[in-house]
């Protein structure tokens, strides 16, 4: 934004390109003519200025003068199109007229077609191969012609930067973009199709002033005549195509100009650059856009600008170029540092998070070292533009329930059975789950609003939270607790939309609004229609037009984020399922007849949304079945605990022919036998189950160790490597076991799941004999363990290359947060990601936590820690102390006695011991 002291740039800058793009412009004279062109045109600009001591003419003949010219541009405009009407319905672009001075093939006054000089350039040899078109129209259109890039880069970035150029925003440039690199380059491997031009004489040298030069030289030579804007980027910028295209088609490029951010030097340059008082010029990293007419004048001096170099910057070289043969300086514009956005953190910029306003209003951002970067920027602004797809498409649903509104005013229809005539097709006569259902209107086309949802009953209100400095909410354990991240990232995204609307026509206004804190707001979700906010927020008026004052000003906004319905996609190993199977389904759902379609409710059930969460599939697939799963299983002792396990084993998994085995890794020669025993005996019951229990281990107990025991010893070969470490007091569900499936993908992603862990059944239920239900998830009988990583599934592969677990770590801890950390650490370079989510049927069974005395610090912290989240949660503690406050209000009482004695007598060192007895109910 600008500020008030730079109103009178900014106001220059803005009446310089009040103009609109016109496509087909005729192409610049030649060098040769320019002068006399220049001439021709300040002859013209001054014969339509009045003479100031001129009398002045008569105001009926020049009315008279006007209808005259009317009249015949009119007639002529008819002879015109009686005449050519049916030849010229398809009017071809042309780039000028004159000769080529480069081709030879046109003749003076002849207009030369765009397309044919276009198609001669396209088939010549420039050193780096045949260049294609990395963008432009559509499959069969004509070339776009707005805008030519070039993209400076080096040998040994081409593999890397300019590859990640040419896959991400180069592909969407309404025009090409070719890279420049030196003459010794070579195409790398696997980018075959990467547009190069090798130029001749130069190198990979530090400053590139050759390199810049010869690559304008190169840009205007061949395709002068064929774009109406130039850029020069480096390989290390992302810009926003589309963005930058809205830009330069309000801007005249007939007329000299050169966009780019306007710099000076820094403060130990100043001064040193041989720059004048009043020039400067575009600092060339976030990008440097040229006119063709600027670009035409500068090409002819190109040689005599390398030859008188004043600094090593090649950025200030061309600036200082363009100012003395084209005329114009670099943009005065405070935007610029917005628009053309330059990071200052070097390599780390643009690593961390991009939901930054500084991202979101750019249109170019430099610099972006890392090239694997480049993927994360260009998906991040792929997401954006999907919002505002979605946005576009809500506004035309609303659309058509506002136009389906006003026709049913007559002859009232439901929106289901909506027809535009009697004799036409149902509007919305496709089901839900149909390739071609449209989505609900209903739910999607109403105008937004706070009362879109009616509760039919008390207890289907929606209650709203508070937000403050802290979140309060009367459903959750904690009723204040500190703001999630999720919802704080939510709040900024509609802070930032609110202000962008608030702030749209501010620069006509001379004045712009700028956000400052939220005092306070409401938030409520609905799983409909969306989320709904009041926010207070603190603003702060600038007005740098006329008079200029700064105000802070409190506004209030009632915001809507709409739901744009639920979308479910069935993959199997990262890709998509065969959609003639879904479409089979659709056809399937089309013959059932339902009397209860057409309710919101029922079109979130009809997506599949509620099959999905609730419960397992009507139809288990076959083909997710066909993964086998290898369980491996720790065990030091607890062999009553093992039972359970095993019954649990054979309900879910033998009992329904599941492609599993199961290895466990006992500790201990009474483990040993116990284990081997109980397994004999399922193994009688299932003889073609595979069951194995290892030799005893010897030693003291570790988990690492015993996990990569039985990882070595259960994995088959690849495919049928999929492993599941799991623990003794584990119970689940087959659907458990289709989430190991589906959620662990060979070279793609590793499942850690997050397990649902019980309380203190003392303290849930009243008795120790343990639920009664281990599947009943609420937030009194147990808690989500976010930060264990004990139970994961993975294939052999992808563990070993992300370099196995840490055997020399003993007993309990640590294991699972070292294996976490080293997937996460190897994202990169083996592109396994980590996949976490909670699974509800994967619950682990309460059991008293016992702490061993011999535990090193960290452990044993992380042991206790664990030990006092199992009992309960901050209700049922509060419940507790309420019930025996006499208890509690006499230890209060001894405890203040003792330490009032204490005070009195000298100090002495007195034995502590600490024990964590479970509380009284």
């Amino acid at each position: 934004m600008a500020t008030s002291t730079d109103t009178e740039h900014r106001d220059h800058h803005h009446d310089d390109h009040r103009h609109y793009h016109h496509y087909g412009r005729p192409a610049l004279p030649r060098p040769q003519q320019q002068q006399q062109h220049r001439y021709a045109y300040k002859t013209a600009v001054k014969k339509q200025r009045p003479s100031a001591g001129g009398k002045k003419k008569s105001t009926g003949g020049n009315r008279r003068r006007r209808l005259t010219h009317v009249l015949a541009g009119i007639l002529l405009g008819l002879f015109v199109g009686y005449t050519f009407g049916g030849s010229y319905d398809r009017l071809r672009l042309y780039a000028g007229c004159g000769t080529d001075g480069r081709s030879g093939a046109g003749q003076p006054g002849v207009l030369q077609p765009l397309q044919s000089s276009q198609a001669l350039r396209d088939d010549r040899d420039d050193g780096g191969g045949a260049i294609p078109a990395a963008g432009g129209g559509g499959a069969g259109g004509p070339p776009e012609s707005l805008l030519f890039v070039g993209v400076m880069t080096a040998n040994r970035y081409l593999a890397t930067r300019a590859a990640a150029v040419h896959r991400t925003w180069a592909r969407r440039v309404p025009g090409r973009v070719v890279f420049y690199s030196s003459e010794a380059s070579v195409r790398p491997p696997g980018a075959a199709d990467l547009p190069l031009v090798r130029l001749p004489t130069v190198d990979d040298s530090y400053p590139p002033q050759k390199k810049s030069f010869l690559m304008l030289q190169h840009m205007w030579d061949n395709y002068g005549d064929a774009y109406e804007w130039f850029m020069r980027a480096d390989d290390d910028v992302y810009v926003r195509p589309d963005r930058l295209a809205a830009l330069l088609r309000s801007v005249d490029s007939r007329k000299p100009v050169f966009i780019g951010q306007a710099g000076r030097g820094n403060q130990e340059e100043f001064g040193l650059l041989s720059l004048e008082y009043d020039e400067n010029f575009c600092m060339g990293g976030p990008g440097v856009i040229l006119s063709r007419e600027t670009l035409a004048r500068v090409v002819p001096h190109i040689k005599h600008c390398l030859k008188n170099l004043f600094t090593t910057h090649e950025d200030v070289e061309l600036g200082r170029c363009v100012q003395k043969y084209a005329g114009v300086s670099c943009t005065w514009s405070y935007e610029m540092q917005t628009i053309l956005y330059h990071n200052s953190s070097g390599r780390d910029a643009f690593t961390g998070k991009l939901k930054q306003k500084e991202v979101h209003r750019a249109i170019t951002l430099h610099p972006v070292k890392q090239h694997s970067h480049m993927y994360r920027i260009h998906n991040y602004m792929k997401g954006l533009e999907l919002q505002e797809i979605h946005q576009k498409k809500i506004l035309l649903y609303r659309d058509v329930r506002s136009m389906m509104n006003q026709l049913n005013s007559t002859h009232p229809q439901s929106s289901k059975e909506f027809r535009l005539t009697g004799d036409t097709k149902q509007l919305f006569s496709s089901r839900p789950g149909s390739p071609n259902y449209l989505g609900d209107p209903d739910l999607l086309g109403l105008p937004p609003g706070l009362n879109k949802y009616r509760p039919r009953k008390v207890a289907d209100v929606i209650k709203w939270d508070f937000i403050s400095k802290a979140w309060f909410s009367d459903t959750d354990a904690n009723p204040r607790r500190r703001i999630d991240s999720y919802t704080k990232e939510g709040l900024d995204d509609v802070v930032r939309e609110v202000m962008d609307l608030i702030n749209k026509f501010s620069k006509q206004r001379g004045r712009v609004i700028d956000f400052k804190e939220i005092f306070y707001g409401y938030q409520r979700v609905n799983p409909l229609y969306g989320v709904d906010y009041m926010l207070d927020m603190l603003l702060m008026y600038k007005k740098y037009r006329g008079k200029k004052m700064t105000v802070p000003v409190r506004r209030h906004a009632y915001l809507q984020q709409q739901f744009t319905g639920f979308e479910v996609r069935e993959v199997l190993d990262g890709l998509e399922v065969n959609p003639k199977m879904q479409q089979q389904d659709a056809e399937v759902y089309e013959n059932d007849d339902d009397d209860a379609a057409g309710s919101p409710s029922r079109d979130i059930a009809d997506n599949g949304m509620v099959r999905v969460v609730e419960g397992p599939p009507a139809k288990r697939r076959p083909d997710s079945q066909a993964k086998t799963v290898h369980f491996v299983l720790p065990l030091f002792n607890r062999l009553a605990t093992f039972a359970r396990f095993l019954d649990n084993y054979e309900s879910v998994c033998l009992a329904n022919d599941e492609r599993v085995t199961l290895t466990v890794v006992p500790y201990g020669r009474a483990t040993a036998d116990g284990a081997a025993a109980a397994v004999a005996q399922l193994a009688a019951r299932y003889p073609n189950a595979r069951l194995t229990v290892l030799p005893d281990a010897g030693g003291p107990f570790a988990r690492a160790a015993a996990l990569q025991a039985g990882a070595v010893h259960a994995a088959g070969p690849p495919p049928d490597d999929l492993l599941f470490f799991v623990d003794v007091d584990m119970l689940w569900t087959a659907a458990t076991v289709d989430r190991v499936r589906l959620n662990t993908v060979r070279g793609r992603t590793v499942y850690f799941p997050i397990v649902y862990s019980e309380y203190d059944p003392v303290v849930v239920y009243g008795r120790a004999a343990g639920s009664p239900n281990h599947f009943l998830v609420n937030q009194d009988t147990g808690y989500w363990r976010q930060y264990g990583f004990g139970i994961v599934s993975a294939y052999a592969t992808d563990l070993a290359a992300a370099g196995g677990l840490d055997t020399s770590i003993q007993g309990w801890g640590n294991e699972d947060v070292d294996l976490y950390e080293k997937f996460v650490r190897s994202q990169t370079a083996t592109a396994v990601s980590v996949f976490r989510a909670a699974d509800p049927d994967l619950v682990h069974v309460y059991h008293p936590v016992e702490c061993d005395a011999g535990l090193p610090e960290p452990k044993a912290r992380m042991c206790a820690n664990t030990r006092f989240e199992t009992y309960g949660n901050v209700d049922q503690f509060a419940n507790i102390i309420y019930r025996n406050r006499d208890v509690v209000y006499e230890f209060a009482a001894r405890r203040l006695r003792n330490e009032s004695a204490s005070a009195t007598r000298p100090s002495l060192p007195l034995p502590v011991s600490v024990s964590a007895s479970r509380p009284r109910v």
